[in-house]
């Protein structure tokens, strides 16, 4: 239950943030017209699942409704904010690059290792509530570097899965949404708004990346992203707003598709970074569901682990365990239920031939 106290605010940082999606959306219309002089086509290949060459420089309008939504919230940025914002000034710098002419492998993990180092010492601490019920604390070092691998990994896995029309954007609709909702229930304004800032600004994005894309978010986009979820669940953790474990929750949908697949290609001895089709989403469209079906699909499971992160806290841990073991079980039965529909289809393929 919101204080009366809250309300207000609440509204208007809502109204901002309607005019802050309209602006993204303006943007995303203005950077698809293929004659942007800032214009970077993604070409279709045989590992894509769009069809027609894309724009995919809607980052830019992410990060510009990002920047604008920042500015007018009435707090006055913390000092290791700011220096946060600056290490995302790299990435963003980085990923335009990367977009335009590419970048080294080992350069972008560089970037992003020194980028993540920087902003967990400047506004992150570790949060010693990590499981339901289970405390983990660690000395400083040890949880400087946990940290930073985790926020080099997010903004990774983010990056991984923007593969699918309306998929990325929608998530950070739905995530950075669920983390204004988790630290509304704990009465934290402040957080509550810079997260609506970014669920807003990808918003209007998002209208122009359903399927059929008229555009895409491109590494700018998706590596800002990304920094920005990793950065916000260890900064509300740390707040008390909720647990690590109820923001891996918000964005499960990512992280369980791609750890599990990046577990997958390595058991096999593949290159982690090398390009393929072989993520969760990718394998659902090439089955024939159709990229509306599977992003509308992705949607509700989206809502479904949102809603269950919301309802956990704040129940004791043995009901917090049970939601994690349905969540699990749900994965492993999607993903077993794929298994089956490719079997299925290539067991008809042999048949037929």
């Amino acid at each position: 239950m919101l204080s009366a106290d809250i309300a207000p605010p609440l509204g208007r940082a809502i109204a901002e943030g309607v005019g802050i999606a309209c602006l993204t959306w303006l943007l995303s219309r203005l950077l698809s017209d293929p004659r942007n002089p800032w214009q970077v086509w993604d070409h279709p290949n045989a590992r894509s699942l769009h069809a027609h060459p894309t724009p995919r420089v809607g980052g830019i309008a992410i990060l510009i409704g990002g920047v604008i939504g920042f500015a007018l919230l009435p707090e006055h940025p913390a000092p290791g904010l700011l220096v946060a914002l600056g290490a995302l000034g790299a990435i963003a710098i980085l990923s335009w690059l990367d977009d335009r002419r590419g970048v080294s492998p080992r350069l972008r993990l560089l970037v992003h290792g020194v980028a993540a180092c920087v902003a967990v010492l400047a506004c992150a601490r570790w949060p010693v509530a990590v499981l339901p019920g289970i405390r983990f604390p660690l000395a400083a070092p040890w949880a400087v570097a946990l940290m930073t691998v985790f926020l080099v990994w997010t903004i990774n896995l983010y990056n991984f899965m923007d593969g699918m029309d309306g998929f990325a954007g929608g998530m950070a609709v739905c995530g950075f949404g669920a983390l204004a909702a988790l630290a509304l229930r704990a009465q934290d304004l402040g957080y509550a708004r810079a997260a609506l800032v970014i669920a807003f600004s990808a918003l209007g994005f998002t209208i122009s990346n359903f399927p059929p894309a008229r555009l895409f978010m491109g590494d700018l986009g998706a590596t800002t992203l990304g920094f920005a979820a990793g950065l916000m669940i260890l900064i509300g953790a740390e707040r008390g707003d909720f647990p690590v474990w109820a923001g891996l929750v918000v964005f499960s949908p990512f992280f369980v598709d791609a750890t599990a697949t990046l577990i997958r290609r390595l058991v096999r001895g593949e290159h982690p970074m090398a390009a393929h089709r072989e993520h969760y989403y990718q394998r659902a469209v090439r089955l024939g569901f159709g990229h509306r079906s599977v992003v509308l699909g992705e949607y509700a499971l989206m809502a479904l682990c949102a809603a269950g992160a919301y309802l956990a806290l704040g129940r004791p841990a043995g009901v917090q365990w049970a939601i994690l073991a349905a969540l699990a079980a749900l994965y492993a039965f999607l993903a077993r239920w794929i298994r089956h529909r490719e079997g299925h289809g290539h067991n008809a393929q042999k048949a037929s031939g």
